[in-house]
């Protein structure tokens, strides 16, 4: 299967719209391209493969 290729300005604008965020013409092109970081390192941590066998972490309480 494969993963569908994310337009970050498409994206950003849908997730704008979605929550009523009003988006000034000026911030838009830094908030794409932030957006884009955002999905680069993501996907970094996404595609780790990880063990099959491997157990899941106790809660962190500091």
């Amino acid at each position: 299967m494969t993963e569908p290729i994310l337009d970050p300005t498409a994206l950003v604008d849908q997730l704008a719209a979605l929550v009523a965020l009003p988006l000034q013409p000026e911030h838009r092109p830094g908030v794409v391209d932030n957006f884009a970081r955002i999905v680069a390192v993501a996907q970094l941590v996404t595609e780790f493969p990880l063990p099959d066998d491997i157990e899941i972490a106790p809660n962190f309480e500091p």
